[in-house]
């Protein structure tokens, strides 16, 4: 194992440093040993939305994404944090009517579409958002198809103490190989709950993911793992959506590696080929710093071969823009700089 610091990501302008973030991050194996440590893997921290593609599990193992006829679509829906772009409001949509569903059903709050322009086009033709265009949609989407697939009651169904929730945390607790019953319980912006976790813990997890070995996770969770991987590599727009990291890191290596963000400048990166996950966590909570990070953990492990610097470069490496275009600084490596 490696270990430093926890990487240190800067912002410049006019060739000075005007901002510092602090990066904690782990790399991990299935088999629960750290390949890499910056900072501290002990440190715990509320995964938030960079859990949704194992929250999603539940929506896959139990049948209810086959009663539906979910598509690798909506499948990489129930594992999004999308931008609220008609693509994703609309698939939702489609989705819950299918279900015999509506909008209102969705215990995630209504949220403006993420993009100006999207939001700006929204308010020009007096529409108002809807719990459709929350980034979330698509995960509770899954929650309720699962509720409906059980027989359970779709009142409560985002509340810790309902079936679906309890079934997650389960799963959860399985991928992580930790008793979740004393852990903090946090609720998210979306109204689920999120359980905090050491990164170390989320790291091996993610691994796990990763590796989808029958062997370890058992047939019907090892399917569901490379199910819902198949699937966000077909659609990594709807993961995430126009101009998001992670959807070009996801298009970039064609399925090789997957990322997933969360609030508070969490990522999971998922790497098959490799057999591992990585969990970052910005001290601060800026997602710039975390993102700007996933460049160094995927250099330390040389998956930044050419396409991929190409595609990622200004996500992770961007430059600093004034209203009039100019370019006034970067974010970067501390040692970039």
């Amino acid at each position: 194992m490696t270990s430093s610091g926890p990487i240190e990501i800067v912002a410049t302008r006019g060739g000075a440093v005007e901002s510092r973030h602090r990066v904690h991050a782990v790399v991990a194996g299935p088999d629960g040993d750290l390949v890499s440590v910056h900072g501290e893997a002990g440190l715990v921290a509320f995964p938030r939305s960079s859990l949704k593609a194992m929250q999603a599990l539940s929506f896959v193992e139990t049948g209810a994404a086959d009663r539906f006829e979910c598509s690798p679509v909506e499948l990489a829906l129930a594992c999004a944090s999308h931008e609220g772009e008609d693509m994703h409001a609309d698939a939702v949509g489609a989705w819950l009517a299918r279900m015999g569903l509506d909008p209102s059903a969705l215990a995630c709050g209504p949220q403006w579409p993420r993009r100006e322009a999207d939001m700006a086009r929204m308010i020009r033709d007096g529409g108002q958002p809807g719990r459709v265009h929350n980034n979330c949609s698509g995960k509770h989407a899954g929650m309720l198809a699962t509720a409906l697939h059980m027989g359970e009651s779709l009142e409560g169904y985002a509340d810790r103490a309902h079936p679906v929730q309890r079934r997650v945390f389960d799963t959860v607790s399985a991928m992580t190989g930790m008793d979740l019953s004393g852990a903090p319980v946090g609720i998210d912006g979306c109204s689920a709950p999120n359980p905090a976790l050491p990164l170390g813990v989320m790291a091996v997890a993610a691994a796990r993911f990763a590796e989808a070995d029958p062997a370890r996770l058992g047939d019907v969770r090892a399917a569901a793992c490379r199910r819902l991987q198949a699937a966000m590599a077909a659609s990594p727009e709807m993961v995430g959506g126009t101009g998001r990291v992670g959807t070009y890191l996801i298009r970039a290596f064609a399925g090789r590696v997957f990322s997933k963000t969360g609030a508070e400048g969490v990522y999971f990166i998922y790497m098959p080929e490799k057999r591992l996950g990585a969990v970052l966590k910005a001290e601060d909570g800026a997602p710039r710093a975390s993102a700007a990070a996933i460049w160094n953990v995927l250099a330390e492990l040389g998956l930044l071969d050419g396409q991929a610097e190409a595609a990622l470069r200004r996500h992770c490496r961007p430059d600093i823009r004034n209203w009039d275009g100019l370019v006034t600084g970067r974010v970067a490596e501390a040692s970039e700089v």
